[in-house]
């Protein structure tokens, strides 16, 4: 079947639109979860792709008219997706990590769960923050930075050139660096109680150490870190939220 010129071109460019904004989508928090079936995750992209046609085939159906290579095109394209994808995805993981610590703290290390976002056992505590974290990111409206942030890399990243790889190297650097110290940054308070409770337990080990101080203390342990993990989480949530808006918005 031989299309019209101008509906093959219209496709084109369409599946050129498709091929960044579904590689972005596979990979940001939310949209690109395992835990969504593909199907209803590729229905969200050709639904997205299809509402930003009308902002972004222009310059699809430019690049095609100068003679960009299609099969060329849609692979950088994939790349260019990918990348920016897996640099929102490095910084959402900063609040798995402040989870992480948290249940290290308080003795929940052991207590794990499945997560399809880290493709493998993470401690119950991290699979909870990194839900609260998204819904807290929704309902702040972080994910339209996401989402604002496919439709400006067009001006950064143009349809038909190569994306620079040296740049995305180390942005994603920095990306971990403050991933890492975000991270870091959320679990500080328990952090801090973990440093005090454990200096104290090893204090009333010396004083009485024919007494198993250890379990003795550790149901205290899991009442007052989990009692310091409830009191802190509000914060913790609507900080993590600010500094992945700022991310998104250059403020690195």
């Amino acid at each position: 079947m031989i299309l019209p010129p101008d509906l093959e071109l219209t496709v084109s460019a369409f599946f050129i639109v498709f091929a960044r904004v579904g590689a972005v989508l596979m990979l940001l928090p939310v949209f690109g979860e395992d835990s969504i079936p593909g199907r209803i995750r590729l229905m969200i992209a050709f639904a997205l792709s299809a509402a930003l046609y009308g902002a972004l085939g222009e310059p699809a159906r430019v690049a095609l008219q100068h003679g960009a290579v299609l099969p060329a095109v849609i692979v950088t394209e994939l790349m260019t997706g990918l990348a920016m994808g897996m640099i929102v995805k490095i910084l959402f993981f900063a609040i798995s990590m402040a989870g992480s610590i948290v249940s290290l703290q308080i003795g929940l290390s052991s207590a794990v769960i499945f997560d399809p976002a880290q493709s493998g056992q993470a401690p119950l505590l991290s699979k909870f923050v990194g839900i609260a974290a998204a819904l807290v990111c929704m309902g702040m409206q972080v994910h339209h930075l996401w989402l604002g942030a496919i439709i400006h890399s067009y001006q950064s990243f143009p349809i038909g050139g190569l994306p620079p790889m040296q740049d995305f190297a180390q942005l994603a650097i920095a990306a971990i660096g403050r991933s890492m110290t975000l991270g870091i940054s959320l679990a500080a308070p328990l952090i801090v109680y973990g440093i005090v409770f454990n200096v104290a337990l090893g204090l009333s080990a010396r004083v009485a150490p024919a007494i198993q101080v250890f379990f003795i203390a550790q149901p205290l342990n899991l009442l007052l870190g989990l009692s310091l993990f409830a009191a802190t989480l509000g914060t913790m949530l609507t900080v993590f939220a600010t500094q992945m808006g700022d991310a998104m918005q250059g403020g690195w």
